[in-house]
């Protein structure tokens, strides 16, 4: 959507406090031993306390209140009884809802308790990548060069990106134009930022994939040549100078 009154801008100021602090709260909560399910279901009360409905269960039909994403899993994780967090585990939460008739959406991947594991160089160059990232952003800014940014900064820290999962435009619904935010150059894309745009921007950092390809569940993203992946995303809106971050509540850019 393009922001065009106060009491838009107001509103999504609203829905976007409630997906950043479900996010930040479901984090802290999140410790070894619990199941997903458990862990969703403390996210899904954060937002009925909002008043907010979970965007992929009332837009998808989603099995649950939120994604919950774990090691080799890349997106739309599905929370269970039966998928226990561990030590070290590589966890990604994604949290969208729609509170008011307004939509926003955010995620972060984080390493539970000791990097055991070694995936915290892959979580830092996310978090890094999509800062690099926001702070590009402005009135008249190419969507392809954003993608050039997040690629060369995934690349130069030793990795790779998903070409097929992209940020896009939210606000009056979860998905909006510009669909195709792409993690890397699309030098066909001639599309670029306009003032007052909100817009969903997340990285896709990989150890060895550059796809992600579905389960036969028909939900769980996992990278077509295995590895880990790492997701970070805000909700911001496009200004003429720094990007207002609407969803700066979740603190991704600090744990």
């Amino acid at each position: 959507m393009s922001i065009k009154t106060a009491a838009e801008l107001e509103g999504m100021k609203k829905v976007s406090e409630a997906v950043a602090s479900t996010l930040l709260q479901m984090r802290n909560y999140a410790k070894p031993g619990i199941s997903t399910r458990m862990l969703d279901e403390f996210g899904g009360k954060i937002l009925k306390q909002f008043g907010a409905k979970s965007a992929p269960y009332e837009t998808y039909g989603f099995p649950g209140w939120t994604c919950i994403s774990v090691n080799n899993e890349v997106a739309h994780g599905i929370p269970s009884t039966k998928r226990i967090l561990k030590e070290g585990d590589l966890i990604n939460i994604d949290v969208s809802a729609e509170l008011n008739g307004f939509w926003a959406d955010n995620g972060g991947s984080f390493v539970l308790g000791e990097d055991i594991h070694n995936h915290l160089p892959l979580v830092e160059a996310s978090k890094k990548v999509l800062h690099n990232a926001i702070i590009n952003i402005k009135d008249g800014t190419p969507i392809a060069e954003i993608g050039a940014i997040i690629q060369n900064e995934a690349n130069r820290a030793g990795f790779k990106v998903l070409k097929n999962l992209a940020g896009h435009g939210v606000g009056r619904s979860l998905h909006e134009e510009p669909e195709d935010i792409l993690n890397y150059p699309d030098r066909r894309n001639k599309k670029k930022f306009k003032k007052d745009d909100v817009v969903a921007i997340e990285t896709f950092i990989s150890t060895k994939s550059t796809q992600a390809v579905e389960l036969k569940d028909g939900w769980t993203l996992v990278g077509n040549r295995g590895g880990y992946v790492a997701q970070h995303e805000h909700t911001i809106v496009v200004t003429d100078r720094n990007p207002i971050i609407l969803t700066e509540g979740n603190d991704i850019f600090n744990y």
